[in-house]
């Protein structure tokens, strides 16, 4: 079956020629012009991916996209006219995982929906990996910590499976952006520290003082060796 693209665009002189240019990729696509049309569409069918306008004639795309975070971690990419960084981080701070301004190449769209679709390949790691209290399972792609389940967004997921995999060392921001966002990725690399912080959240007791996941300053992240946690 064809991925099924869910487009939440007002203006039919966009909506329109993207849903084209999308079919023509190889994606199944339904247009919603509103959020109350979005939301119908979205509980008919839930969609492989959103793509999101943030201002639509009854309403803000980031509160259908908050709506969508409670239930589903489907991948959301936010279409806005406005470029302010304010603006790009406070919509993935709502789990958007991807931030693209108006005008844009409906090539580079559609090869960022690509992207966003092959997260989750494996890293080499196939079985459960296990640093202190916290398992992540790449299998059923699922994180606990202290037995206890962390409810992770998909990007959340594959950014922490990637350090879990190379605990111990430390994973350069450019080896992070390729591998978990796309070696293309046109965006800030402000898009990877709002999401290390929302795993700090998750996953750390001080988020002050991280005990699982460090800043090398200038150079990565890394989490922390399975040894180290053993030690205290």
């Amino acid at each position: 079956m064809k991925p099924r693209i869910l487009v939440v665009e007002d203006e039919q002189a966009i909506s329109e020629p993207l849903a084209e240019h999308l079919e023509r990729d190889g994606f199944d696509t339904e247009v919603a012009a509103t959020v109350a049309d979005a939301r119908s569409a979205f509980e008919r069918q839930a969609p492989d991916l959103i793509l999101l306008d943030v201002m639509l004639p009854d309403g803000d795309g980031r509160d259908f996209a908050r709506d969508v975070r409670r239930t589903s971690d489907v991948p959301i990419v936010m279409l806005t006219a406005r470029g302010e960084e304010i603006d790009r981080v406070l919509g993935l701070e709502l789990g958007a995982d991807d931030y693209v301004v108006k005008p844009f190449s409906a090539r580079e769209l559609s090869a960022r929906i690509r992207a966003i679709m092959r997260r989750g390949r494996p890293t080499g790691r196939k079985g459960p990996i296990e640093v202190g209290d916290i398992v992540l399972d790449p299998a059923s792609r699922t994180v606990t910590k202290a037995r206890a389940p962390v409810e992770l967004a998909a990007r959340e997921f594959d950014l922490l499976h990637m350090l879990m995999a190379n605990a111990g060392q430390v994973v350069r921001r450019e080896e992070i952006m390729d591998e978990v966002w796309d070696p293309h990725w046109f965006g800030p690399t402000k898009t990877l520290d709002v999401h290390i912080s929302w795993l700090r959240k998750k996953l750390e007791d001080d988020t002050a003082n991280p005990r699982y996941i460090s800043t090398v300053r200038g150079v990565g992240f890394r989490f922390l060796a399975p040894d180290e946690a053993n030690a205290t």
